[in-house]
């Protein structure tokens, strides 16, 4: 039985599969994400708990966002202006999905609870919902989920975030040697 159950996964399931991986695989390079990003979704420059983990084929392991920390309660805005496409509960969590004016892009982010409705307008750095309590995504820690997404297509949200977002630290400035004092 199980000789046999073996040749109808090999004969089935398997051609599928590859297919699959074969195609997803052999798509033109996608356009890259503009830098529109306005604002963290929380906090001013939050630490990042987990990062993009792309994964090597359409259904494999990875993680399809970037966790940021947070405190239950805490707003959480979008990072870009858009319109809301979704806000409600999947699987339990609060979701909050922007369609990215101007883009063929989407955020998400998770668990949120939404202060916003489906079809609302938002402004970068508006207020989208509050931070839920529990953090079953992050190890029973708070944090954001924050996802990006192209059609169907996870991408790094990091990539929204222009350098001045990214970049951390205050600005330094350095002595300037070899240039005389005024006199005076």
């Amino acid at each position: 039985m199980r000789r046999a159950m073996r040749w109808v996964w090999a004969a089935t399931v398997l051609p599928l599969v590859l297919a699959v991986t074969a195609a997803w695989a052999d798509d033109p390079p996608s356009p890259p994400v503009p830098a529109i990003g306005r604002a963290w979704p929380v906090g001013v420059r939050p630490a990042v708990l987990r990062g993009w983990e792309p994964p090597a084929t359409v259904y494999g392991p990875g993680h399809r966002g970037v966790d940021v920390v947070a405190s239950a309660g805490e707003p959480v805005r979008a990072v870009a202006a858009g319109r809301v496409s979704y806000a409600g509960r999947v699987a339990g969590r609060g979701v909050v999905s922007v369609a990215l004016a101007g883009t063929d892009l989407r955020t998400t982010y998770e668990p949120v609870t939404a202060t916003v409705r489906k079809g609302d307008e938002v402004a970068a750095g508006e207020v989208v919902g509050t931070v839920e309590p529990g953090g079953a995504h992050c190890g029973g820690r708070a944090c954001v989920h924050w996802g990006l997404l192209r059609g169907e297509v996870y991408v790094n949200p990091l990539l929204l975030l222009p350098p001045w977002l990214l970049n951390g630290g205050p600005s330094r400035l350095l002595p300037v040697l070899g240039v005389p004092l005024p006199e005076g």
